[in-house]
């Protein structure tokens, strides 16, 4: 993963609402980074806290992160980092949040580079099996092709195999398979790989997906 310097910022509108009320008040930027912070990692903050309110917008984190090939990360893969790291609810990233947003992605992009064996830069649909496999979801083809396709980074076309997978959208699929995977698990309290799920508890669980 890669941040883009100060000569790419935008302007965006957050989609996401502000509770300045609620929020503690942000690190004075004119104080420096905050104790113990790591300097670049504080400058890069700076940097794409474009209206400088001390939090990272969605729009502004999307700004930030990008793919090995420059492309600007998936928007829904940030919102699902946003909901993910936006421990206090306030619709905005702070630094310390951002930190450990920044370690987690970091953690991801070795999980990526190590199942990316021809390094083409994506994960294709054997590189997607061994991947989760390896985390141990181990799923039938015909559902492996779905979640390449879903996955993909472009249109799939009827003639060859689908796109590959980019980094952010590899995330997804994988953080994806386990949310649906310790769902059911909860709800198959007997162990026996079946669950019975009304109308709604379908569509919650549906919904609530990355």
């Amino acid at each position: 993963m890669s941040y883009s310097s100060s000569s790419h910022h935008h302007s965006y509108s957050s989609s996401f609402n502000r509770h300045n009320s609620t929020r503690p008040r942000p690190h004075s930027y004119q104080q420096g980074p905050p104790t113990g912070a790591d300097p670049q990692l504080w400058q890069w903050f700076c940097a794409v806290d474009t209206d400088r309110s001390g939090g990272l917008s969605v729009t502004e984190l999307q700004d930030a992160l990008v793919n090995g090939n420059w492309t600007r990360f998936d928007l829904d893969t940030v919102k699902m980092l946003m909901n993910i790291f936006d421990t206090d609810r306030s619709g905005t990233i702070g630094f310390n949040e951002f930190a450990g947003l920044w370690k987690y992605v970091a953690e991801w992009q070795r999980v990526f580079k190590h199942f990316d064996r021809d390094h083409s830069g994506s994960i294709e649909g054997h590189e997607l099996t061994e991947a989760l496999r390896s985390f141990g979801y181990n799923l039938s083809p015909p559902l492996l092709h779905t979640l390449e396709i879903r996955f993909a980074s472009g249109v799939s076309s009827a003639y060859g195999p689908p796109p590959g997978i980019t980094f952010d959208r590899f995330v997804r699929a994988c953080v994806t398979v386990k949310t649906l995977t310790e769902t059911f698990q909860r709800a198959d309290q007997d162990n026996d790989g079946w669950i019975h799920l009304s109308y709604e508890d379908f569509l919650k669980i549906a919904m609530e997906a990355p």
